[in-house]
């Protein structure tokens, strides 16, 4: 087997053990190292060690002081937005050159969609993942930006409540604002919004996502080409990712413009998208899409990354 990368994952809770679960299973650069907790009782931590994977209960402190530290060369961080701003500083103080997947909504380093711009961030020390909601419909996003100067974008992310674990709730306002940002810098609206609903129905319902979009008037075939095109790009790496009906076209004409908070009057083109993610259940149910839209983009990201470390010899 070629040269592989190891990786070590801070948070033992849901989203850190499904990532595990999933580098153990199809990682093909990257290799599961360290599990990282706080909660020596964690399901996850339990997990790793019948699983085969070092564990240590003591935070990044612990994991410094792990002979496996040494060789560990990517870090993945699904713990909460204030934590990962402690994790950041402390893992780049003691190894500056390690490479960071940021699952939070912290933001430090650039926000990354793999199908959009992996490829203009491979050369970042730390790369942020957005949102789940993010990962969603950011990606249609930009393949309407790819056709036509997109105005302003909205999104409204629905998930099961019973998929928003303590991090998730925790990080709302995170969420929102990150979400908002990457719209706007990686999707290519000039205006952006986010919003996330946390659905209580009985049974769970499966990630729903709506992306509007509002540009300058274009070829609708053109749009349908490029979002399809798009929706299956994502599928490669997440494959419960599909498009819910076929894309809807409203022209927004000048004598009836829309009044919209932040941009003004609008007339144009207005795009409507309509998304499901079914998670792959490989630990966390499948209702939960959100999650696993998550980890799914953040291996795919890391996979990318350590090839391109492998490749240039470090």
């Amino acid at each position: 087997m070629s040269k592989r990368i190891k990786a070590a994952i801070i948070g033992s809770g849901n989203i850190g053990t499904d990532l595990m679960i999933k580098i153990l299973r199809n990682g093909k650069q990257i290799e599961m190292s360290v599990m990282v907790g706080i909660d020596p009782e964690s399901d996850g931590l339990a997990r790793a060690a019948r699983m085969g994977v070092a564990t240590t209960h003591q935070g990044v402190d612990g994991l410094a002081k792990m002979p496996e530290f040494d060789d560990i060369g990517i870090v993945f961080d699904a713990t909460s937005a204030g934590a990962h701003r402690h994790h950041e500083l402390f893992l780049r103080d003691q190894k500056p050159d390690i490479k960071i997947v940021d699952l939070t909504p912290a933001a430090i380093g650039p926000y990354c969609v793999p199908v959009v711009n992996l490829e203009q961030n491979l050369g970042e020390g730390n790369v942020n993942m957005v949102t789940c909601g993010g990962q969603a419909t950011i990606p249609m996003v930009a393949a309407v930006s790819q056709v036509a100067k997109v105005h302003y974008a909205e999104i409204v992310a629905s998930i099961s409540s019973r998929s928003a674990g303590p991090g998730t709730r925790a990080n709302i306002d995170e969420f929102t604002e990150t979400t908002t940002k990457a719209i706007e810098v990686v999707g290519g609206a000039r205006k952006g919004k986010a919003i996330i609903v946390l659905n209580p129905a009985e049974p769970p319902l499966l990630m729903r996502d709506t992306v509007y979009v509002l540009s300058d008037v274009a070829d609708q075939s053109e749009i349908e080409k490029s979002v399809e095109e798009m929706a299956s790009a994502v599928q490669n790496y997440v494959p419960g990712y599909r498009l819910k009906q076929k894309v809807q076209f409203d022209v927004i004409p000048e004598n009836a413009p829309l009044n919209v908070p932040g941009l003004g009057h609008f007339s144009g083109l207005k795009t409507s998208v309509f998304l499901e993610v079914e998670g792959a259940a490989h630990y966390l149910p499948a209702y939960a899409g959100n999650l696993d839209i998550m980890t799914s983009a953040a291996l795919g990201t890391a996979e990318r990354i350590a090839d391109s470390l492998i490749n240039r010899g470090d």
